[in-house]
């Protein structure tokens, strides 16, 4: 049994959707679970909210192939389209809607010997500058891809915020000028679908950004875009170990690789079973709190790949076995972000299948 757990509670995520849809009452919602679902388990957070949402999104085709093996029917969106080397048959095969964002994915769809249509996602470049059509093109390709027979009519739209997360920004409302700009641009507009532009930021803190479809994905799982919690999300991970030692530790001693933090004064070190090798980055810094037994203690030392040391005082009363929470609804991740330099989003992503997910209620 392994002592690095992902404790993740439904009845949180459920309550996220939840409040996502009251948020964006008017629009259809595709729950991003891509990355494993942001470490919360594809699977089973899948059938979790198969029938509470209209789409999930993936990343890559592969992830939508799992989904289909598990017996997800929900409409799947594979975000970042099919690749040079993907089987094109597999979107046929697995029902999968690719975001087209590249005319050699066009060029792919023109010669393809499809036999059935499937429906796409026409990605607009509107101030990300990652993946997409720039306007200067977006019309005529998107009549391109319009007149591939095996693409379903009419196409869906959609675009992606850079700065959603900084509200004194003016580069959302570029984005969003930029695809009306586009839209008003296709003179027949019965080619046009449902229109998505955007997710967690856009979602919560750009109304007007809301359109047909939001696609959240960190705010699911009860985690601010932002810098601080949203009060109404619920955050639905737990992400804890165990102490495993607890040492007496003498003033100017030190502790762990490199020797770089030493004790000022006598004090009490815990050994919590935790580090990289579970996910929990090397680069965390000196005094980044935990949650042992109501009270938060600092990390002393550096993080190794299997262990960190806490520091405890000289009248600590914890013990082997004492739970060790790293984040969670009473230390919010975005907190630790705070300390750490590191973003929510890579704090929860990067934890490794050593850390094994229990699921409660």
């Amino acid at each position: 049994m392994s002592i690095a757990v992902i404790e993740v509670s439904r009845q949180s995520v459920i309550h996220n959707v939840e409040y996502l849809k009251k948020i964006a009452p008017n629009s259809q919602l595709v729950a991003v679970i891509k990355a494993n679902a942001y470490s919360h388990g594809i699977e089973e957070i899948a059938q979790l909210l198969a029938d509470k949402v209209d789409y999930f999104g993936v990343s890559r085709l592969a992830e939508a192939i799992q989904l289909r093996n598990t017996g997800i029917n929900t409409p799947i969106v594979a975000l970042e389209g099919f690749f040079p080397h993907d089987d094109m048959w597999d979107l046929i095969n697995f029902n999968v809607q690719p975001a087209i964002h590249s005319k050699w994915q066009i060029d792919v769809l023109q010669s393809s010997p499809l036999e059935k249509q499937i429906i796409t996602w026409f990605k607009i470049d509107t101030g990300m500058h990652r993946l997409g059509f720039c306007l200067d093109e977006a019309k005529e390709e998107f009549y391109r891809l319009a007149n591939c027979s095996v693409v379903c009519k009419p196409i869906n739209i959609m675009s992606h915020f850079s700065s959603a997360d900084d509200l004194t920004s003016k580069q959302t409302l570029k984005q969003i000028e930029c695809f009306d700009q586009f839209i008003a641009s296709i003179d027949d507009k019965s080619l046009i679908g449902k229109c998505s532009i955007a997710a967690s930021g856009g979602t919560l803190a750009w109304p007007m950004a809301q359109r047909d479809v939001v696609r959240p994905g960190i705010a699911l799982y009860g985690v601010s875009p932002f810098d601080a919690p949203i009060a109404d999300l619920k955050p639905a991970m737990t992400f804890k170990s165990e102490l495993i030692a607890v040492r007496k530790h003498k003033q100017g001693e030190s502790v762990g690789y490199g020797q770089t933090w030493c004790c000022e004064q006598d004090t009490q070190l815990g050994v919590v079973a935790m580090g990289y090798g579970d996910g929990y980055p090397r680069s965390i810094p000196q005094n980044t709190p935990v949650l042992i037994n109501g009270r938060k203690v600092p990390i002393v030392g550096r993080v190794s790949m299997d262990m960190i040391v806490v520091d405890l005082g000289i009248d600590s009363l914890e013990k082997p076995g004492d739970e060790v929470i790293f984040w969670g609804p009473d230390l919010p991740v975005e907190e630790i972000a705070k300390y750490t330099g590191i973003s929510a989003y890579e704090l929860i992503t990067r934890l490794t299948s050593r850390a094994k997910i229990h699921y409660s209620r």
